[in-house]
């Protein structure tokens, strides 16, 4: 039997990353996400549910999340579902959250303006990146230069 362990989210943080680093030196950052759904319900009336869901990152991946999402902050988060089992004061505990193998910054909230950059800790992925995909600085115009004219004749147009 095959199995297949993948999520893709899109919502909005409902607070800061929080960073740390383990013993080898690796960064783990942690955040939650709010995921909304609208629907209409039996009555016709439409309604709204929200789906938290905790998030954990890793790597570089941790560093840039810390440093540029806030709550607020839209993003996509592709990765796979986790299980995590305690026991706690002979209470037994459960949590289901998803480690994060690329994550998208799609703008909104504080995150910084026109920002969908893309970051991946080097998993496999449909199109992603090791290193942070870098969005070139738009060309400042030439004042000095004049716009080259090109005179279009209405009789030659092939249409």
């Amino acid at each position: 039997m095959a199995n297949y362990n993948r999520v893709i989210l899109v919502g909005n943080l409902t607070r800061d990353p929080e960073v740390r680093y383990i013993p080898s030196g690796t960064a783990v950052g942690d955040f939650s996400m709010a995921i909304n759904r609208k629907y209409k319900g039996a009555d016709g009336a439409v309604q709204e549910e929200t789906c938290f869901v905790d998030i954990t990152v890793w790597g570089r991946q941790a560093e840039t999340c810390g440093e540029y999402l806030r709550k607020g902050s839209s993003v996509l988060v592709e990765g796979r579902l986790k299980l995590d089992r305690w026991e706690k004061d002979g209470q037994k505990h459960s949590r289901l959250s998803v480690v994060a193998d690329r994550t998208q910054f799609l703008g909104g909230g504080n995150a910084p303006s026109n920002s969908k950059t893309s970051f991946s800790d080097g998993a496999p992925a449909p199109q992603s990146t090791a290193a942070p995909q870098q969005v070139a600085p738009a060309p400042t115009p030439v004042q000095d230069a004049p716009a080259p004219a090109t005179a279009v004749d209405d009789e030659n147009l092939p249409f």
